[in-house]
């Protein structure tokens, strides 16, 4: 499913930008943006991971440990929507453009200062999003295509993964075996 159901076309450009060098297109295989990541991370941030829904997320909230993870009362989705403000307005002031406009080098530069905090923000953690936001792009590269990312089952095949096999019963008996990948989406009735 290639609509959108939370970002909008401007963040989506962006977000696509952004995961796109995380894991770029390259002679290995598809980059993120083909794989469909930007509307795995969409469509998770429309869903209960965006919500925070499995998260206690009841004040009183204190600063915690790097080890503890993300402590605050702000959503998955928020934090995504201020970040991605907050990388335009970065890009903007350091480069005079958008972030989906600047050159590879300078992408890079601006998620470099992101993952190092050297972006000064009083609303979220920039190195807390980045984390973020390259585990969600690892996760769309390889989870199931039934979630909306691994488009054509790429990822996997780039690691010569079979992906939800039902059974190997079948081959078992014939030593290893090279087997084309399967969805979750190939067993539905």
């Amino acid at each position: 499913n290639h609509a959108l159901m939370y970002f909008t076309q401007a963040e989506f450009r962006t977000i696509e930008a952004a995961v796109e060098r995380i894991f770029p297109k390259d002679e290995n295989g598809p980059g993120a943006k083909d794989l469909g990541v930007g509307y795995y991370i969409d469509h998770q941030l429309a869903g209960s991971w965006g919500f925070n829904a499995r998260d206690y997320m009841q004040p009183p909230f204190f600063h915690g440990e790097k080890v503890q993870g993300y402590q605050g009362r702000l959503k998955r989705r928020e934090i995504f929507r201020i970040a991605l403000r907050e990388m335009q307005n970065y890009s903007q002031k350091k480069y005079k453009k958008n972030f989906e406009d600047l050159s590879e080098d300078q992408q890079d530069t601006v998620l470099k200062d992101f993952e190092t905090d050297k972006v000064r923000l009083s609303t979220i953690s920039p190195s807390g999003f980045f984390d973020m936001l390259r585990n969600a792009v690892l996760e769309g590269v390889y989870s199931d295509p039934l979630y909306g990312g691994n488009k054509d089952m790429n990822g996997w095949r780039m690691r010569d993964y079979p992906g939800d096999q039902m059974s190997y019963s079948n081959i078992i008996e014939k030593g290893f075996q090279k087997i084309p990948p399967e969805s979750l989406q190939d067993h539905m009735g």
